[in-house]
């Protein structure tokens, strides 16, 4: 026997629901070029997945860091397993700049490498996906700024992430500063993305607290952004709705209980599924204000794109209230039934509140050494309003509306 629900009153009913959807759905092109390898223990696996995808003289981009961790040793030792052979460049800083794509160039074009290995955070990630361009397609790191640059076939490349922030493993953008003025570039096509993605929460137990602290808030921005960008559509928040609901509630976790591997698993995966988000809708002002606090005042990126979301979130309720009202419905920070104008500011204080948790600033004057005057407001609004991700902002942004943001974060 069959139980059928009624609906309340009427068959209309369906229609009046039908007229609350906030908007018309949007047409999009959406493509998924990376396999997903999830779960403990799944480094292990990254010597047969190399051979698997063809390598045979791989190059494996990391850092020292990664090198005294013990990471290298052991992907060198899977890599050399599956009879492939292994040329290492260690040589990667905290914000990837062009000097160090160019070296890693430098030391890989004269062995004939066919695959690449990304093992690190986002900077060795980059790094990796910026000398293929070089490698594959000539020129310098400038000629790709934007989308599709490359005319030539690139190297298949795997990506390791050992922390869980920048979501590079999901994305054909290599995100790399200029060397002499440190403004960050996106150099993004669609053949750059990786092959596979290895996400092993076991190499993130390594991560100092602090990183572990910054690269979550990071992930949790592009979470957010993500959500609400004018490029966003049904897949792009889906990614990023399921990201925020996995990050948002394992983070303080993983802040309190550092050994816990399931939380560093959803913090792992959660920042894969926000680097995916942001591949199919981009970010917004945050991070377009957040880059030139770190050319600057070298401001570590997910403190600086952290304190400044807050500010954004407000700045942009007018356009986007029931979006930011899902997301702090999704957190637990506001009822399922909470008002549409409530949602923006529940958001920002959820947010805010994470910060406080991590040790983070949440205020310019708590992060910047020197005194932020108005020229220099100026000038950061100015510079802010050339970056990228701006474009994608639901509130539409122009130098005045950066400088209305720098200041409310004073």
């Amino acid at each position: 026997m069959y139980a059928f629900t009624s609906f309340p009153e009427s068959p209309s009913f369906l229609f009046q629901q039908a007229s609350q959807m906030d908007s018309t759905l949007p047409p999009f092109d959406h493509q998924s070029a990376t396999r997903l390898i999830y779960g403990p223990g799944t480094f292990r696996r990254l010597g047969e997945l190399t051979r698997e995808l063809g390598g045979r003289r791989v190059l494996l981009v990391t850092d020292p860091g990664l090198r005294s961790a013990g990471h290298v040793e052991a992907a060198t030792r899977w890599l050399h397993d599956a009879g492939l052979h292994v040329l290492i460049f260690d040589d990667v800083s905290q914000n990837p700049t062009t000097d160090d794509v160019d070296r890693c160039v430098a030391f890989a074009q004269p062995k004939h490498i066919d695959f690449l290995v990304g093992l690190g955070g986002g900077s060795s990630m980059d790094c990796a996906k910026g000398a293929n361009f070089l490698l594959t397609n000539g020129g310098r790191m400038h000629d790709y700024r934007g989308v599709g640059k490359a005319s030539k076939p690139m190297l298949p490349m795997i990506a390791v992430p050992t922390t869980s922030g920048t979501g590079s493993e999901a994305q054909s953008f290599a995100v790399i500063a200029d060397a002499e003025t440190h403004m960050k570039m996106a150099c993004g096509d669609p053949k750059a993305a990786c092959r596979a993605a290895i996400l092993d929460p076991e190499l993130t137990v390594t991560m100092p607290l602090s990183v572990c602290g910054a690269t979550g808030i990071d992930a949790m921005t592009h979470a957010i952004e993500s959500f609400v960008t004018t490029k966003r559509n049904i897949v792009s928040q889906m990614y990023a709705r399921q990201a925020w609901d996995l990050l948002s509630h394992a983070f303080p976790l993983v802040l309190r209980e550092p050994g816990n591997l399931d939380a560093r698993g959803r913090m792992q995966l959660g920042a894969y599924l926000a680097g995916a988000a942001i591949e199919a809708s981009m970010l917004g002002a945050a991070h377009a204000t957040a880059n030139p606090l770190t050319a600057h005042f070298g401001t570590v990126h997910g403190v600086a794109v952290g304190l400044m979301l807050p500010h954004v979130i407000r700045w942009n309720s007018p356009t986007v209230a029931p979006l930011y009202r899902e997301l702090a419905t999704v957190a637990g920070w506001l009822p399922s039934n909470g008002a549409d104008h409530e949602g923006p500011e529940r958001l920002a204080e959820g947010f805010t509140e994470l910060l406080r948790i991590a040790d983070h600033p949440v205020s310019l004057a708590q992060t910047v050494d020197i005194a932020v005057d108005e020229r220099m407001i100026e000038k950061l609004a100015g510079e802010a309003a050339q970056q990228w991700t701006g474009n994608f902002n639901p509130r539409k942004m122009d130098v005045s509306g950066f400088a209305a943001l720098y200041r409310n974060a004073l």
